[in-house]
């Protein structure tokens, strides 16, 4: 490559991370159903400069996706070194999870969906899968390693298992937190964190012992 295209390379990959930076402020503001032409207009440009860099909205959200879930994949990560024993590091990664997630839903619901209306919805979907997927394949070995070191040898199908299982927990109570109103009732960050942690660790088993067969309504 000569000192034109390398000039030329440079420009184009700037150019991307500032579209990436003003899609991800422009998703914040308007929205995760924000329309490629509203995210341009946002981003002071024309929605064909977005095709030409993204191809399509699909393009678009695994590009954001990749930024948002690297960032999110090292706070994990690092929430989880200093932990001191396995339930620490659940509850470290969990709460990680859920303030990522917390600090813009729109942009969190942007890179974890896609809109089948847009050009090349068909193979989007599997893109933004694509970027969510590894980032939950990594946070999954995140939590078997410390499993193996903790439970020792013989445990494979537990630590096989587990983590995936865990994983979809945290997900689906997780989004399911993100997209409830706020109310009296609703769990604030740090109650919801250890509220799935628990869940994780021990599951409902105390609520269960409380329920007295012969009256239910204690």
């Amino acid at each position: 490559m000569d000192g034109r295209a390398a000039r030329w390379q440079s420009h184009r990959e700037e150019r991307r991370r500032e579209l990436i930076k003003s899609a991800r402020k422009a998703v914040h503001a308007l929205g995760s159903d924000a329309s490629m032409e509203d995210i341009a207009a946002a981003a002071g440009t024309s929605k064909s400069v977005f095709y030409r860099y993204f191809g399509d909205k699909a393009g678009l959200q695994q590009a954001v996706g990749e930024v948002v879930i690297s960032q999110m994949q090292r706070r994990i990560q690092e929430a989880a070194q200093s932990a001191q024993t396995p339930r620490e590091g659940l509850l470290a990664m969990v709460s990680a999870y859920l303030q990522m997630a917390e600090t813009s839903p729109n942009v969190y619901t942007f890179v974890t969906t896609y809109s089948a209306g847009e050009p090349g919805a068909a193979t989007g979907g599997m893109a933004a899968t694509g970027a969510l997927g590894h980032f939950f394949e990594e946070v999954r070995d995140m939590i078997a390693r410390p499993m193996r070191a903790h439970l020792g040898t013989g445990k494979e199908a537990v630590i096989g298992y587990w983590p995936t299982a865990a994983i979809g927990l945290v997900r689906n109570a997780g989004e399911q937190w993100l997209a409830t109103p706020e109310s009296p009732g609703k769990p604030d960050q740090e109650t919801m964190a250890r509220q799935i942690t628990a869940w994780l660790c021990v599951g409902i088993a105390p609520e269960l012992e409380t329920l007295d067969p012969h009256n239910p309504n204690p």
